[in-house]
């Protein structure tokens, strides 16, 4: 296992930042607003290509918690420091020394855990000296650095290297590293309770106030000699009520954390039913052709004699995206929780298919033999072959004399083929239509 290196300190030292500079992505939120940071995030730090140590960010600590998000905070920093190898303590430079950096030091020396200090918002090494000098007084070895400009990062990367354990390559498990999945979802539907319910721990941050998830948070487990990572992402309300450009920023990194995933789980609370925002990011999924199924939670607040009633509802109310998996789940009672990495993983199957260009033009010949495309204005569309483009998910290009000519209903009708010939009842699928020079 790779060594853990923690980021801790007070709000708004640059944390985010610096997170951001040393793993080399934008992936932590940065913002000019104290505590963005809310839940811990995960990423390896690879120096010329070899993986070194896995960093991971916090949110911004007070000791004196004024809130339930505040205690939050505290308490999952707390659980990563315990994990931490090494615990590296942000402070700004140009504000010096504060009551709250003394308290932090005296705190993190008292883990037992190597404690290093970043000193940052240091633009230059000619104000090196001048800034560091308030900061001998917390009694931690120190590395002055400029997060925002890059200054000195690699000593900072020198100094964290030097005070690691020695770390044993892992195997290659290229062929064992399992499924990206994705939670999306409106603010407060239960996607971090879910998420927590799945993996045994409370490792992301639930409230009852929405939008207290702002990252794309990663969460590896292995099952069943296979891993998985979990993204937990913000909630994504209507475009007209976002006002925040803080959570602007979030809702299009849960949307691009959405395409990345190889499946997503698509959250929907049970009592709300399906509302008008459920159907856009439905529809999203859809046209973007990403593996989803849905996941109707909160279905333990649903009456018993109710249930029937509302799968007919919801079946109805998806009829639009009809190859979905629907799946109704509690994250109090672990409905349906039990078979969620199964039909991930058979979903993910059906999306791999390939499938030969003979075998595909004998569909054709045989589905066109059984319901010839219907003739518009005289004219009827001619197949003349078809083939593979690609999969994950699976495309499949028709070479006709006018594509025009194909309707919707006849598209839906070679789909139908496609599904039952193939058995892909739940993967998405690209159906193409072209212009031959047959025709």
């Amino acid at each position: 296992m790779l060594p853990y290196v923690v980021i801790a300190g007070r709000p708004n030292v640059g944390k985010s930042t610096l997170f951001n500079r040393l793993i080399r992505k934008n992936k932590a939120i940065t913002h000019d607003r104290p505590g963005v940071t809310r839940d811990r995030l995960y990423e390896v730090v690879r120096i010329d290509d070899r993986e070194c140590f896995a960093l991971v960010d916090t949110g911004g600590l007070v000791m004196d918690h004024r809130d339930e998000v505040e205690s939050e905070i505290f308490a999952q920093t707390a659980e990563a420091i315990e994990m931490a190898d090494l615990i590296l303590l942000v402070v700004d430079g140009r504000q010096g020394t504060t009551r709250l950096d003394e308290q932090l030091a005296e705190m993190l020396r008292q883990s037992n855990k190597p404690v290093h200090l970043a000193v940052n918002k240091v633009d230059g090494e000619e104000k090196s000296a001048l800034l560091a000098a308030d900061f001998y007084s917390l009694g931690l070895d120190m590395t002055t650095v400029s997060a925002a400009h890059g200054h000195n990062v690699h000593s900072l990367l020198d100094d964290i290297l030097a005070k690691l354990p020695e770390s044993e390559p892992e195997e290659d498990q290229d062929d064992n590293k399992g499924l990206r999945l994705s939670f999306l979802g409106r603010p407060n539907v239960g996607k971090s309770s879910l998420l927590n319910a799945i993996s045994g721990e409370n490792r992301v941050m639930v409230s009852e106030k929405a939008g207290t998830t702002r990252d794309c948070v990663d969460i590896t487990l292995e099952k069943n000699d296979r891993l998985y990572t979990f993204v937990d992402t913000a909630g994504v309300r209507r475009k007209t009520t976002i006002t925040d450009d803080l959570e602007r920023f979030s809702v299009l990194k849960a949307l691009k954390s959405s395409k990345r995933a190889d499946v997503v789980f698509m959250v929907i609370d049970a009592l709300s039913g399906v509302v008008a925002q459920d159907k856009k990011l439905l529809s999203f999924l859809d046209r973007e052709k990403t593996p989803f199924i849905v996941l109707v939670n909160k279905i333990d607040l649903v009456p018993r004699s109710q249930q029937g009633r509302y799968r007919e509802i919801f079946k109805n109310e998806l009829s639009f995206c009809a190859h979905a998996p629907i799946v109704y789940t509690s994250s109090i009672t672990k409905a349906g929780l039990g078979g969620l990495i199964p039909l991930a993983e058979k979903l993910w199957k059906q999306c791999q298919l390939r499938v030969g260009t003979g075998t595909l033009n004998r569909l054709v010949r045989d589905a066109t033999e059984r319901h010839q495309p219907p003739s518009m204005k005289g004219r009827r569309a001619k197949i003349y072959y078809m083939t593979q483009a690609k999969a994950c998910p699976p495309e499949f290009v028709f070479f006709v004399n006018n594509p025009d000519l194909i309707k919707p209903a006849y598209r839906k009708y070679l789909e139908k083929q496609i599904r039952k010939i193939f058995k892909l009842d739940i993967a998405p699928l690209k159906l193409v239509f072209r212009p031959s020079h047959n025709g």
